[in-house]
């Protein structure tokens, strides 16, 4: 098991930036792939970006590519979610996940929430002026 912090959102004006953090403690000694959601009211949890264990490999929903950047250091078990031009549909909660890794040597990227097994307990995001 493995426990999530996310930590940095707030308001922002449109066009602006912010920078989330996703804190791990537990088993950070295994191998982790991490990735971020978002959920907006009235819709389902939604696939923001992700990065493999090593951080050498990125995938990112086309919603939110050239905008945002995933990052991690691993040293200090820390996931960030560097965002870019924000718009009002960026608003939403977000929430950083892990999924364990068996085969170090596969990378992969799924997007669905169910192949992640932790989750942090969200941060509000919300884009307006």
């Amino acid at each position: 098991q493995v426990q999530l912090v996310e930590s940095g959102g707030g308001l922002v004006q449109p066009g602006g930036s912010l920078r989330l953090s996703c804190v791990a403690s537990g088993r950070t000694f295994s191998n982790y792939a991490m990735a971020w959601f978002r959920q907006a009211p009235g819709k389902e949890r939604e696939f923001v970006g992700s990065i493999n264990w090593s951080g050498s490999s990125t995938y990112y929903a086309e919603a939110v590519k050239g905008r945002f950047t995933i990052s991690r250091v691993n040293p200090e078990n820390t996931v960030f979610l560097q965002m870019n031009s924000l718009k009002s549909e960026d608003t939403a909660v977000y929430y950083c996940a892990a999924r364990e890794v068996i085969d170090a040597t596969i990378v992969r990227h799924p997007t669905r929430p169910r192949d992640f097994g932790s989750w942090g307990q969200g941060t509000q995001v919300t884009v307006s002026s």
